[in-house]
């Protein structure tokens, strides 16, 4: 592991780093320790304007959007070699700013990172038009464009990742960008700025603003953005969707989500318990696709309950620079009460605690144990909602239908498991979970080949695959007259 110290942060605009104009910074704490480990520059209105406008004036002058998909691509293959390369330092951020074990950092998110730009560099390359015939003696030709300047604006939980999933296919699109990251994690955008700048993405291309909701807004607000691309909470997001749809901006949004595993009586249950644990446990449930709704046949009901009692308290939680460290803290004091209140909310609705279900005190940190419920009502508000912590809430089910109608009550539909030896029952219900994508007999498979997204109160649009490119690009049609 690396040692190195973490120094003040400031503005990235223009390819030039610079305070924040009212010279404001904010704090950024270590959730592993509940100590400042750096400041950072809190941007205002006039920081975001001038990000747009130097993102504008990068777009304008083509050095960039003007390159062909093929030389953009070039770049972004040495992002995606730089990431590798300074491995180490970018893991040890992202465990220090958001508590993440530095296993999980290493092997997912700077893994996945640049996944991320080496997939979308490959895609850049074909971004070329097309030449279609047409039966009214005319050629047509269709081009694609970039839209211009995106806003991404990124949550807490997977800063490097979900930065990453924004970043890439805009600039393969040969848009600009203005990234506002959450104010809690900073850390890794503002060391991706200056590693695209040693890439060769010219300056004001990419530009990063700290800053907390004031500086979402303004760069909401203002007139110079094209596109916003937006992951966060479903609250947020409804909030952001009326901004941007006050000067018609196109959105797409990732969402929250509560997704529902179900465990068939048929499943394998040694690799069903494993999976179970990864889809609560992972990332210390802060994970938007993970899976804190597990629905058990009820033949399977108790067995999977004794297992879990078992197995849960057992997987390592703690210190999140130790190698063998599962489950880190949550990344700050406020979403470790928001646990602490469902947890409370779960034992007066007459859900019982089969294991778990308390802070664990360690190093002032915002740990809390991994913790599992039983009993409690489907229109609780503990399994409606989106409690976005390492908490299981356990529910038997009778019969198919009632796993997929129970699966798709609440208002989200982001991610959805099934557990089962039966192909023909994986593929039939699969197709009747509400969810934009549906993971049989593991969890969390992600790739950035394969597209992810929600439904109802999770979103619309696409991360991931080339269906991402559609989100940053528009289509102009030429028909050319042949009389």
């Amino acid at each position: 592991m690396t040692t190195f110290e973490i120094e003040p942060g400031r503005l990235f605009i223009g390819g030039r780093w610079r305070e924040a104009a009212d010279g404001a910074r904010t704090e950024v704490v270590d959730p592993s320790r509940g100590t400042v480990l750096t400041t950072v520059a809190d941007a205002g209105a006039a920081d975001v304007e001038a990000a747009v406008r130097a993102a504008r004036d990068a777009f304008d002058d083509g050095a960039w959007s003007g390159l062909s998909g093929r030389e953009r691509g070039r770049v972004l293959h040495r992002v995606a070699a730089l990431i590798r390369e300074n491995a180490d330092t970018i893991a040890e951020l992202e465990s220090r700013d958001v508590g993440k074990p530095i296993t999980l950092a290493h092997a997912v998110d700077v893994t996945n990172a640049a996944n991320d730009y080496e997939h979308f560099a490959a895609l850049a390359h074909a971004l070329d038009g097309s030449v279609r015939d047409t039966p009214m003696n005319a050629l047509a030709y269709v081009r694609r464009r970039p839209l211009g300047v995106v806003a991404a604006i990124t949550p807490y939980n997977f800063p490097l990742i979900l930065a990453g999933s924004k970043i890439a296919p805009a600039l393969a699109a040969g848009n600009t960008v203005v990234h506002k990251p959450a104010e809690e994690t900073p850390l890794s955008a503002l060391y991706m700025a200056d590693l695209l700048k040693r890439a060769g993405v010219p300056d004001g291309v990419v530009n990063v603003v700290t800053g907390g909701p004031a500086a979402g807004e303004a760069l909401l607000r203002d007139p110079g953005i094209d596109k916003v691309a937006f992951t966060g909470s479903t609250g947020v997001g409804r909030k952001v969707a009326a901004l941007a749809g006050e000067s018609l901006t196109p959105v797409t949004m990732e969402l929250g989500g509560n997704a529902a595993h179900v465990v068939f009586e048929d499943a394998d249950l040694e690799k069903a318990v494993g999976a179970v644990i990864k889809g609560f446990v992972f990332n210390t449930g802060q994970f938007c696709m993970g899976g804190p709704r597990l629905l058990v046949a009820r033949q399977v009901y108790s067995t999977l309950l004794g297992i879990l009692a078992d197995a849960v308290p057992g997987v390592p939680l703690g210190d999140p620079r130790k190698p063998e460290t599962v489950i880190g803290p949550m990344a700050g004091e406020r979403h470790l009460r928001k646990v602490e209140e469902y947890v409370d909310l779960a034992r007066k609705e007459g859900g019982r605690i089969v294991c778990g279900g308390e802070r664990l005190d360690l190093d002032g940190g915002y740990y809390y144990k991994p913790t599992v419920i039983a009993d409690l009502p489907n229109d609780s508000r503990v399994i409606q909602e989106e409690i976005f912590g390492p908490v299981l809430t356990v529910q038997p089910f009778d019969s198919e239908d009632e796993a997929v109608e129970l699966a798709n009550s609440t208002p989200y539909g982001l991610a959805s498991g099934i557990q089962t030896g039966n192909l023909a029952r994986a593929h039939r219900v699969a197709d009747r979970l509400q969810a934009g994508i549906v993971w049989v007999n593991d969890w969390a498979m992600l790739d950035p080949a394969v597209p992810f997204g929600g439904v109802k109160d999770s979103g619309f649009g696409r991360e991931y695959g080339p269906e991402a490119l559609d989100a940053y690009t528009t289509t102009k049609s030429v028909v050319v007259s042949l009389d």
